[in-house]
């Protein structure tokens, strides 16, 4: 605890956790990921979405209704143990981290775990644009109840991250505009931004574990903790509800993939853009670059567990999606 209260106390900055370099090199990387998104859709996407719906409705309940809910429950029950000096602003970067919307990576994990990867594409885009409206009301309505003591000192700002999220919008539209004009370029487009996405990751790891060790060994368990489970919750509440409501095996795998593992590089984005000077920003940060960095750990475990799905036998099962 006396750690805790050091890292508090002392104050973290935002090139503690993200360098200056890494936070432009980030920048570019998050615009080429969402630039491949958006090219990765055709009109023939939309036009089977809007003729079966209800994996869109389903998924985008458990993106925006039970993903920032867990991490509520995670927020509540953990980091609030901690000090509030660094309880606070870490919770400010877990709450983000879980409100914001799926990434590449979800669609990766989901070819690689038998998932229905048509559906897991169109999954992460009409979360991304949904965003724009739902992250802001998800952040309003779980930070007056997280912060209400606080609302004085700890003001969300969310007009900063609305227009951080519209910004980040165009690239995923300039995609699906080239996507229509040339789908070869399209298609290249795609795999560019899904191989920056787990570029980010190897990054991560690369570099930023060993200059970041010492933040990390001070960092309370409570903190890995939420990073960690979070995802793991997310996968699999959404997957067991997909499953409850009766959808076919592999598109009840996509939901949970698709809740489970957000956009790390978007989150770390709109915390880098939206909280600019703010003296706590660097506490902010600590979540989403854990979140980052384990999530593909944690991913790898579920789809481990995921190929051991019978798919002759699933072959018998109607699929309404």
């Amino acid at each position: 605890m006396n750690n805790v209260m050091v890292l508090a106390q002392a104050g973290i900055s935002e090139q503690d956790v993200v360098t200056p370099f890494e936070q432009n090199l980030l920048v570019i990387l998050v615009f080429i990921i969402m630039f491949g998104l958006g090219a990765g859709l055709t009109p023939k996407d939309f036009r089977l979405a809007f003729r079966r719906p209800w994996g869109l409705i389903i998924g985008w309940f458990t993106q925006f209704g039970l993903m920032p809910l867990i991490t509520f429950g995670l927020i509540s029950l953990l980091l609030f143990q901690l000090p509030l000096e660094y309880a606070a602003p870490v919770a400010l970067g877990a709450l983000l981290m879980g409100s914001v919307p799926a990434g590449t990576t979800s669609n990766i994990f989901t070819y690689f775990s038998k998932g229905n990867l048509a559906l897991s594409v169109m999954m992460t885009t009409h979360s991304t644009l949904w965003a724009i409206l739902m992250t802001p009301l998800v952040l309003t309505l779980y930070g007056r109840l997280l912060f209400a003591d606080q609302a004085d000192d700890f003001e969300i700002p969310m007009l900063n991250i609305v227009i951080t999220l519209v910004l980040l919008l165009v690239p995923v539209v300039a995609g699906m505009f080239i996507r229509k004009k040339s789908a070869n370029v399209g298609a290249v487009l795609e795999l560019l931004g899904g191989f920056v996405g787990m570029f980010f990751i190897v990054f991560l790891v690369a570099t930023w574990v060993p200059r970041n060790w010492v933040l990390l060994t001070n960092t309370p368990w409570q903190t890995f903790t939420v990073a960690i489970v979070m995802g793991l919750l997310g996968i699999f509440v959404a997957y067991g509800l997909a499953r409850a409501l009766r959808l076919h095996p592999m598109n009840a795998r996509t939901i949970g993939m698709e809740t489970g593992i957000q956009n790390g590089p978007l989150g770390i984005a709109v915390v880098l853009l939206s909280f600019s000077g703010n003296p706590d920003i660097g506490l902010i940060l600590i979540i989403p670059a854990l979140y980052s960095l384990f999530i593909v750990v944690v991913a790898t475990i579920v789809t481990l567990f995921f190929r051991r799905a019978n798919l002759a036998e699933e072959q018998k099962i109607p699929n309404l999606l």
